[in-house]
């Protein structure tokens, strides 16, 4: 983990890194702020520049291959050992952010009203998808629980991260809000809480980027919901308001 910043700063902008090995349409480097595809939360875009001055590549793409991250920058001439400049694309990042806190949030709300384990989500720039559970099929309920993240939204939690030895992980509740989920078979999981970590609004196992307080999050509105069959809810959900760091 020593080699994902965005594991430990979400809100790292750009740095400076070694390429450590090369791929035909991308690189794999030392240490990346580029955060790859998974969990609903899209890869990053952004550039790679070659130190001291040369070229530059858009990183159309960031993923995982044989357990590497590969940025995808199409063909290129970029060697091992070259020392490149990283730089996101931040709006696009702090959007996919934002959303992703949002998304624990709901979902810590339907898992503690309704006792609904998520079944699928999806991050954009622009709204949140989240897919769960549910033997009834009410929208009311969905619109109250917006209701309820909003409240708790507008409390202003903080939120941390934190690397726990996996035994102690695991005696936390709720500690995967995921339908058939598996925490990964590693010593160290990392654990994103939000709020008073005696008493969260929530605490799970994640892998990705979130803001620091609940301040930077705006209000949610339903935008729409679907009934997709049998115990299987759908809602899609947006901020009302747009916000920047």
């Amino acid at each position: 983990m020593a080699g994902e910043l965005y594991l430990h700063d979400s809100y790292a902008r750009d740095m400076r890194a070694s390429i450590r090995g090369v791929t035909s349409d991308g690189v794999i480097l030392g240490n990346t702020i580029f955060y790859p595809q998974g969990g609903g939360q899209p890869f990053d875009t952004g550039t790679l520049r070659l130190l001291p001055d040369g070229a530059s590549y858009t990183v159309t793409e960031v993923t995982k291959r044989d357990g590497q991250i590969v940025h995808i920058i199409g063909p290129h001439s970029l060697r091992e050992h070259d020392v490149v400049e990283l730089v996101i694309d931040w709006p696009r990042r702090y959007a996919h952010m934002r959303y992703h806190t949002a998304a624990h949030i709901l979902a810590s709300v339907l898992h503690r009203v309704h006792g609904a384990l998520i079944t699928g989500n999806q991050i954009t720039e622009e709204r949140l998808r989240i897919d769960f559970a549910l033997d009834e099929y009410d929208s009311s309920q969905l619109q109250r629980a917006v209701v309820e993240t909003n409240r708790i939204i507008a409390e202003h939690h903080d939120v941390y991260v934190r690397f726990l030895e996996r035994d102690q992980a695991l005696t936390l509740p709720g500690i995967v809000k995921l339908a058939g989920a598996h925490l990964p078979d590693i010593p160290v999981l990392r654990v994103v809480t939000i709020g008073n970590p005696q008493d969260p609004v929530d605490e799970q196992a994640d892998g990705g980027t979130h803001v620091r307080n609940t301040r930077e999050l705006a209000p949610l509105e339903v935008v729409s919901t679907e009934n997709k069959g049998k115990n299987n809810r759908r809602v899609y959900v947006r901020f009302t308001t747009t916000s920047q760091s």
